[in-house]
């Protein structure tokens, strides 16, 4: 009796354990482009013309132009590519944005500067809990349950366009 209630005990841990996991699965149809307006502070998750998913942002703590040079606080705008993954992000999850270019690296290098990198659509970590909506150093920021679906949704590859 005691073996079996040990056993039975391991199996809703572990079904637990699954069931809270960060690395959500998706099945549906492929997302073919990322869009980011940032005027809107909207994200959408598109397969070709059909919105699949849209979220609400947070953008760089200095929201309007083009990210030009690092440090500056603004989120890239432009033609980009999702290059990269990070589960164990510090926060909580988050893919890469083929941020910087030829072009803004050229137009850094005009000014003598760097024009950063490490640009991310991300969660938010606990110690950011309160911070305003544009609090990122130029990322693309959403909720960590958010970023769950999107992790899971979009692929290295896909395009993605970042409007003003």
């Amino acid at each position: 009796m005691m073996r079996l209630f040990r056993v039975l005990m391991i199996v809703a841990l572990g079904v637990t354990l699954v069931g809270c996991s960060k690395f959500k699965t998706y099945t549906g149809p492929a997302v073919t482009r990322v869009i980011i307006n940032k005027s809107d502070r909207m994200l959408f998750l598109m397969n070709d013309e059909q919105v699949l998913e849209s979220f609400r942002v947070g953008l760089g703590f200095a929201p309007v132009g083009h990210k030009a040079v690092e440090g500056d606080g603004r989120t890239p705008e432009g033609e980009y590519r999702i290059d990269r993954r990070n589960p164990n992000s510090e926060f909580y999850l988050s893919i890469g944005i083929s941020y910087p270019n030829t072009e803004d690296v050229a137009y850094a290098r005009e000014r003598g500067q760097s024009p950063g990198g490490d640009i991310f659509i991300h969660g938010r970590p606990w110690k950011n809990r309160k911070g305003g909506q544009d609090w990122t150093a130029g990322c693309i920021s959403v909720s960590n349950r958010q970023i769950e679906q999107i992790y899971a949704m979009v692929q290295n590859g896909t395009p993605i366009t970042i409007n003003p």
